[in-house]
């Protein structure tokens, strides 16, 4: 039986041979950690009895046996010949996408107005999309005028995404106000970074 697992903040692949009932005292397996997206560091340990491996490069591995686990270096092409199956039936990863806005404006940036239709034509590669579009702000107003502005950005992205046919149900809007900022900074500053719209695809 082989199967896939990819825990929180690191990339596993992990082959379980079953054993028959009384047929042997271990599992017999292979876990092996995948690059993960945008080249971050990841690790994870496997234990097999009292003995633990680390595995903190792409394509460490480890195999179970009757002596221990047994660290080696797997690669691309095993990973694809043994796990090939199981990665292929993973549902896609979500994607994100950026969109700013001018200041105290429902209103795109000049730079996003020049990717926009990139960004609306590969949403609508997805056969299904299940899309969140999440409002922000930054912190030059009020909390409750950054509240509003928030759901309006996001709520004017969404009209966009159904205009372009999109099911309305497929599509949530949220407003952040002035919560999250991508670059923190003190009340009344004025940063075009944090005035923007993400959309989540999954």
């Amino acid at each position: 039986m082989h199967g896939l697992r990819r825990p929180a903040g690191r990339t596993l692949a992990l082959a379980v041979l079953a054993c028959g009932l009384g047929a042997c005292a271990y599992n017999k397996g292979t876990v092996v950690l995948l690059p993960e997206g945008g080249g971050r560091d990841t690790a994870v340990i496997v234990t097999q009895g009292e003995q633990k491996i680390v595995l903190d490069q792409p394509y460490a591995a480890v195999r179970q046996t009757a002596f221990g686990p047994r660290a080696y270096e797997s690669n691309a092409q095993e990973v694809t010949r043994t796990f090939g199956s199981a990665l292929a039936a993973q549902p896609a990863r979500p994607q994100s996408f950026t969109l700013y806005f001018i200041e105290d404006k429902v209103e795109f940036s000049d730079d996003s107005k020049r990717i926009i239709e990139g960004v609306f034509a590969e949403i609508a590669r997805h056969p299904v999309p299940d899309i969140v579009v999440v409002g922000h702000t930054d912190r030059t107003g009020a909390d409750l005028k950054n509240d509003k502005l928030a759901l309006d950005r996001a709520e004017t992205v969404r009209a966009e995404l159904i205009s372009r046919g999109i099911a309305p149900e497929n599509v949530v809007a949220v407003g952040r106000g002035s919560r999250e900022p991508v670059v923190p900074t003190a009340v009344g500053v004025a940063e075009a970074r944090n005035r923007r719209v993400e959309i989540i695809v999954r």
